[in-house]
């Protein structure tokens, strides 16, 4: 989770800095040095400070029923739930800290740029492009070279939409077998960061992808393309990304099941046997296909609210 956190930060920096690049660069054409600009980027930081502190006052709210539950059969010594400034401060406190300085740092990494690159449109070129990619782009339809193109340009997306899928997969079907290795709240608690860490990381994803390509839809509406040509082309192809992300998920979560109840807790009692649920795994992938495409719907409708205006900005 914490590699995950760090991951979004540098992807979401890297998305403010790529749409407002022209301000950026005009603030550095009047002067402003990177440093300087860069140090703006700490407020980045707050956000890992709300997440850190929700959680930190969530878990005095959670713990007094979490381990009743997870001490019905008295087995364990009472535990007083007291403040402890050190967790305060190593788990709220220090991470706002080093997120805020790792978004200064990134920034100013990013901002280390001439200020005309900044200030132009990043064009690709057909001179930049070889020329027997040229011609193998040339034998497939706009519609496919199109989509192709999409993941190529944006793979930071692609593993985005892969790991929304793997949350859900494995999450969901992890929680379903918390009620007999461990109680349900465990499960419950697995079963909601699953579907936060998804929904969090497959809204920003298809956002971004979405706002990236807006002049690029708009452009394929003034062609004549219908509103599910532009969809295929600039989402279709994320689809099977996504059941790449599920089928990993549900290895892993399969996997690590069997890692703690044949290693780790092998020498405990009344341990139960752990079998793949088959029944649990095609319940989630039908829940995942309805929400996902539930979601692709969703978004169709706002690339059907694009028009030709989009590309006479600027």
């Amino acid at each position: 989770m914490l590699l995950t956190a760090v991951v979004m930060l540098l992807f979401y920096i890297k998305h403010y800095i790529d749409t407002h690049k022209k301000e950026l660069g005009i603030l550095k054409a009047l002067g402003y040095s990177n440093l300087k600009i860069a140090k703006s980027f700490w407020v980045f930081g707050i956000s890992a400070f709300i997440g850190t502190a929700i959680g930190y006052a969530g878990a005095f709210l959670i713990m007094p029923r979490f381990y009743a539950l997870q001490n019905e059969d008295k087995l364990l010594p009472e535990i007083a739930i007291n403040f402890h400034p050190s967790i305060l401060f190593y788990f709220v406190l220090l991470p706002t800290v080093c997120f805020s300085a790792l978004s200064v740092c990134y920034a100013w990494y990013k901002l280390k740029k001439p200020v005309l690159l900044l200030l132009k449109d990043h064009l690709q070129t057909a001179a930049k492009t070889p020329h027997h990619r040229i011609e193998k782009n040339r034998e497939l339809p706009f519609v496919e070279d199109l989509k192709r193109n999409t993941l190529k340009s944006k793979k930071a997306l692609v593993f985005f939409i892969i790991f929304a899928s793997f949350c859900f997969s494995a999450m969901t079907q992890m929680s379903f077998s918390m009620k007999d290795l461990s109680s349900e709240m465990m499960g419950v608690m697995m079963l909601v960061i699953g579907l936060v860490l998804a929904f969090t990381t497959l809204f920003l994803a298809i956002t971004t992808v979405i706002s990236g390509n807006t002049k690029t839809i708009a452009m394929m509406r003034v062609f004549g393309y219908s509103q599910k040509e532009c969809c295929r082309a600039i989402l279709g192809g994320y689809r099977p990304m996504s059941y790449i992300g599920f089928v990993i998920g549900t290895g892993y979560q399969y996997g690590l099941l069997r890692l703690m109840v044949d290693i780790v807790f092998k020498d405990f009692e009344d341990v139960p046997v752990y079998k793949f649920d088959v029944p649990v795994m095609l319940v989630s992938l039908v829940c995942f296909i309805t929400i996902y495409e539930i979601l692709m719907y969703v978004y169709s409708e706002k690339i059907k609210k694009i028009s030709v205006k989009e590309i006479m900005i600027e």
